[in-house]
C-alpha cells in the first residue's frame, strides 16, 4: 500500500475519532461511520465482529437511498423515536434484544 494511502486512512481514522470525543459519541455503541468523499469504517471486538458491523452499516445506508428514491420528501425520523429505539435494546432498562 502507497504511504500516501496509509497516511490518508490514518488520518481519517483522526478524524473520526476527534468527531466522537467532541460530539460524545461512544465507538462501541456505535462501531460505524459514513465518511464524506471516502466510504464506510467499520470495527468490533475482532475482525469478524468489524466486518459484520460493516455489513449493517452499508444495509442500512441501502435502506436510506431506497427509501429517499421512493419518496424523496420523506423527513428525518425524528429524534425521540431514535432514542426510544435505541434505548429499549441499549438502555439501562433495557427489554429487547435479539
Amino acid at each position: 500500500m502507497p504511504k500516501s494511502t496509509v497516511n490518508m486512512s490514518g488520518k481519517t481514522g483522526n478524524v473520526i475519532v476527534e468527531t466522537f470525543e467532541k460530539q460524545g459519541i461512544d465507538a462501541a455503541q456505535m462501531p460505524g461511520v459514513l465518511v464524506h468523499s471516502h466510504g464506510p469504517f467499520a470495527w468490533g471486538k475482532n475482525a469478524e465482529d468489524a466486518v459484520h458491523n460493516a455489513i449493517v452499516l452499508e444495509e442500512v445506508a441501502y435502506m436510506g437511498i431506497f427509501c429517499r428514491q421512493l419518496a424523496p420528501q420523506l423527513p428525518d425520523m425524528q429524534q425521540t423515536l431514535l432514542d426510544k429505539h435505541y434505548l429499549r435494546k441499549h438502555g439501562a432498562k433495557a427489554y429487547y434484544g435479539q
